[in-house]
């Protein structure tokens, strides 16, 4: 057998940066058939962890297809690696079987029939999150109260923050890709803050720009041809509540500069009306576009920025949350009317391993589909929709890895400028995995110099 390991892997050794010295790195369960006899999470206590079934193993795995001693995790080189330990049905990382392989943050790891994904830090905190949305013993939830937002520590922390800043009047900017839950999240914080008006919602990008105003600001009769009635408009609409402007970033810019009037003066200056009238309203807006580019550009009022922008929350797209795969699923299924449906372990296998580049809408109507097209009540791999069968065509084959190197020899990554990375993504249409063929790497690391430069994957989309 040639060895792939690198110089790094073949022997761990101390580091200044290694377990103890900082975050807290480990494993995150996503799926497993016996998920509720295994931890959430396994942090990283050592700078050497063996993964097996055999009694005295640092990570013990009481699954099918684990082997006694089955692989090991070590720092060395500034990084985790994890080797394969001749298991029988070996390692499996980002869907690539290898026996060595250094791991980066979200990188999902398998190891017989349970799969985690690695985290660099916060793997202690994860510990107290159980699969179906259940707090383990002795752990609770840093947000006060229920919440429609689905999910474990990630999506827990997002609700903690909605409850401190709802009863306040703080404007807020929602970032995150398409179908994230912007809009779930907006009607959160309405829900929390107390207003007794009503929460309204308005897709910028939906409406054409010389409707805008008029839907927004209302109009008064005789404004223009056809205006035979008076409109209240959607602000005046949500007087004493929440209007949520998805989409912000395609406001015209005369628009931009009427919605700035009504944040700074709490009025609003119908369509063809000699006098403004009072407004009342809390504003939450949403955009995947990069506004600050937009106005170095002049294409977005940057005093209007500064008035919506008062608090900000992020939200992580579904692929960098695939712990919260398995309760979403759940939830879906119970939305259908098939709480009782299994989701069987290739089913979840495939779901796990797919990209979701249009993220918690794309996996509803995944869940919708096979439930659709299911012949029982054991959901199989056969009804997951095509896009997640092309990613599992290689899925568990080697991986072309380098040739061995020493430890002094840091690996040379090809890193693509920031122009090059664009024109693969206009040519891929926004196809994350299809980069990473092309360009030989994980999708995770796509994903990663995606963040580095600033690149939301919605922009080489067609919506």
């Amino acid at each position: 057998m040639v060895d792939y390991t690198t110089g790094a892997m073949q022997e761990f050794g101390p580091s200044t940066r290694g377990p103890g010295s900082g975050p807290v790195a480990g494993l995150v369960l996503l799926y497993a058939e016996s998920w509720a006899h295994l931890p959430a999470a396994f942090p990283f206590r050592k700078e050497r962890i063996v993964i097996g079934r055999e009694p005295g193993v640092d990570l013990l795995l009481e699954v099918p297809a684990v082997s006694r001693k089955h692989a090991e995790i070590g720092w060395a080189n500034g990084a985790y690696h994890v080797r394969d330990l001749g298991s029988r049905n070996g390692v499996i990382v980002n869907g690539h079987r290898v026996q060595g392989a250094a791991l980066d943050d979200c990188d999902e790891l398998r190891i017989g029939d349970a799969i985690f994904k690695f985290v660099e830090q916060d793997a202690d905190q994860y510990v107290g999150y159980r699969l179906d949305g259940s707090m383990a013993r002795g752990a609770t939830r840093r947000a006060s109260q229920p919440s429609l937002l689905v999910g474990g520590l990630q999506i827990d922390r997002i609700v903690a923050q909605l409850e401190r800043i709802a009863p306040t009047p703080l404007s807020v900017v929602l970032r995150g890709a398409s179908g994230t839950g912007k809009e779930v999240v907006a009607s959160e914080l309405h829900r929390l803050s107390g207003r007794g008006g009503r929460f309204g919602a308005v897709n910028c990008a939906a409406i054409p720009a010389l409707l805008l105003e008029s839907e927004l600001f209302g109009f008064k009769r005789g404004a223009f041809s056809g205006a035979d009635r008076d409109k209240p408009g959607l602000i005046r609409a949500a007087d004493g509540g929440t209007l949520f402007l998805d989409e912000i970033g395609d406001m015209p810019l005369d628009a931009q500069a009427k919605l700035l009037r009504v944040l700074q003066a709490k009025e609003v200056l119908p369509l063809g009306a000699t006098a403004p009238e009072r407004v009342d309203v809390r504003v939450v807006c949403a955009t995947h576009r990069d506004l600050g580019k937009m106005q170095r550009e002049g294409r977005f009022r940057e005093d209007l920025f500064a008035r919506l922008n008062e608090y900000e929350v992020s939200l992580p797209p579904l692929h960098e949350r695939k712990e919260d795969v398995h309760v979403l699923a759940r939830s879906f299924l119970a939305r259908a009317g098939r709480p009782n449906y299994v989701l069987s372990f290739p089913f979840m296998t495939g779901l796990l391993h797919h990209d979701f580049p249009y993220n918690v809408r794309e996996l509803e109507a995944c869940i919708k589909r096979s439930v659709a097209l299911s012949d029982g009540p054991v959901l199989g791999s056969e009804v997951l929709p095509d896009a997640v069968k092309e990613a599992m065509t290689d899925y568990g084959r080697g991986h072309s890895l380098p040739p061995p190197m020493r430890v002094s020899e840091p690996a040379a990554v090809a890193v693509p400028t920031e122009l090059e990375l664009r024109a693969l993504l206009v040519a891929h249409q926004g196809n994350v995995a299809a980069v990473g063929r092309e360009l030989g790497k994980a999708r995770m690391q796509i994903h990663r110099w995606m963040k580095r430069y600033g690149i939301a994957v919605d922009e080489f989309r067609d919506e």
